[in-house]
């Protein structure tokens, strides 16, 4: 498998998976959504828009995106480990010349 399609095959397990873990979050926990997005971009959505930028925000945003961050590419590191292992090897035939 190419560099090319491996990446495609891993972007879309990714994708597939964070879009399921997520849909199922909101759909047990309805309230996560207005609080993520609290968190995501400092301000409430209800009407009216208020900023909520404080130094609690900042830091809970701050760790909020970390921890997505280390998860999301410890995600891609598995996929990629996975996609790596069902790769089919190639026999070494540099030697068999005759």
């Amino acid at each position: 498998m190419s560099d090319i399609k491996r990446s495609v095959a891993i972007g879309a397990l990714w994708i597939t998976i964070v879009w399921a873990v997520c849909f199922s979050a909101v759909a047990l926990f309805p309230s996560l959504t207005t609080r993520s997005i609290e968190v995501a971009l400092h301000m409430q959505v209800n009407s009216p828009l208020q900023n909520t930028l404080t130094v609690r925000s900042f830091i809970a945003g701050l760790i909020w995106w970390n921890v997505t961050a280390f998860f999301g590419v410890g995600l891609f590191k598995l996929l990629d480990a996975s996609i790596k292992a069902q790769r089919p090897k190639v026999a070494d035939t540099a030697g068999t010349r005759r």
